[in-house]
């Protein structure tokens, strides 16, 4: 099969989850076997259109990642292209009708990956998200909370398809097991992260016997490292910064609880990473995270609703058998999740047949 990947933004030029999740799938389908092309803004040096890396062809848009430009040259690139299927991204939101006017000229369907934002929209505007949402042929989105914003949006409800995040499931069968920590937090210390929630709920069980990792790194550490320091639990916590997978998944084999408190995630990654690791994961609820999704009928997982409860359920999690890793998520594994992409590549090509 012949995919056209649109991103204007790829991992090669920015280091975030939108960017990885779309990378992580195009160079799996190219080690399938399927001819991926993607087009993009220039992140090579030089002055040639494309560039083989990976597995992939990527084809300039532009020089520049500048929205304007990119939409309106994107149909001449893509018409070049000649692709069976258009997976694009939306951001920058017009892209997405630019995409499908070029391949509906060639009966190719539009698949748009919807890229969600916190806080609103940002620079885009409501209409530009809600056509983002409407032209194309299917919308996929990580998770039901995510779903419910493109509904909101006016995205057909029969035209969505939850696919998740993936993660290695054969590194975590073969990683070692690092038991340092009886409790962690994992993720990008950000605005929306709330480490300070586990903090709270680890100072309530400060008479307990129980030590606890933060992984991650970014502009709220400092804060998070004070509210330790006055909590005074900070020679029992310790923050390692943004460590590689091969050196996070050993610590989560090793722990017994993974706590998950951000306010906002579209699909919690680190969570899922946690429970294949045997984790028991305790996920405080927020309305602007999907992490809930991932414990919802799980036995050894929890909701809560603030630090006291978090703190009542790593007590009881020391009831439960420790375990190092959990098959029930093996679903997870990026293999599958590709295989995902495909099928709803190959549904949305015999749908457009029958137009």
């Amino acid at each position: 099969m012949r995919i056209a990947f649109v991103t204007m933004a790829t991992a090669h030029h920015v280091n975030d989850r939108h960017a990885r999740r779309v990378r992580s799938v195009a160079e799996r389908l190219a080690a399938r076997g399927h001819d991926v092309v993607c087009c993009c803004a220039q992140w090579w040096d030089g002055d040639h259109p494309a560039f083989d890396f990976e597995g992939i062809t990527y084809r300039r848009v532009t020089a520049e990642r500048t929205p304007r430009a990119f939409v309106a040259k994107l149909p001449f690139v893509l018409n070049s292209v000649r692709p069976e299927v258009v997976h694009v991204a939306t951001r920058p939101p017009l892209a997405v009708p630019a995409a499908r006017a070029a391949a509906h000229l060639r009966r190719a369907p539009v698949v748009a990956d919807w890229w969600d934002v916190p806080d609103g929209n940002g620079n885009e505007k409501a209409w530009e998200r809600s056509l983002a949402v409407r032209s194309p042929n299917a919308v996929v989105v990580p998770s039901r909370t995510v779903a419910t914003t493109v509904r909101e949006y006016g995205a057909d409800p029969d035209d969505i398809a939850v696919i998740p995040d993936g993660i290695d499931v054969a590194t975590v069968r073969d990683a070692p097991t690092d038991t340092r920590a009886d409790v962690v937090y994992a993720r990008q210390l950000d605005a929306h992260a709330n480490v300070e929630g586990v903090l709270l709920a680890l100072a309530e069980l400060r008479d307990r016997d129980w030590r606890a990792a933060i992984i991650g790194d970014g502009p709220a550490r400092s804060d998070a490292e004070r509210t330790a320091s006055d909590l005074r639990i900070d020679d029992r916590v310790e923050f390692l910064g943004d460590l590689p997978p091969a050196e996070r998944i050993p610590i989560l084999k090793g722990a017994h609880v993974f706590a998950q408190t951000a306010t906002w995630e579209p699909f919690a990654t680190e969570l899922l990473r946690a429970l294949a690791c045997g984790c028991v994961g305790i996920v405080e609820y927020q309305t602007a995270s999907a992490a809930h999704e991932l414990v919802e009928g799980d036995p050894r997982g929890s909701l809560v609703t603030g630090p006291v409860e978090l703190a009542d359920e790593i007590v009881a999690a020391a009831n439960m058998e420790r375990w190092s890793i959990d098959e029930g998520y093996a679903d997870y594994d990026h293999e599958a999740v590709a295989s995902r992409y495909v099928d709803r590549y190959e549904r949305s090509i015999d749908d457009y047949g029958l137009l």
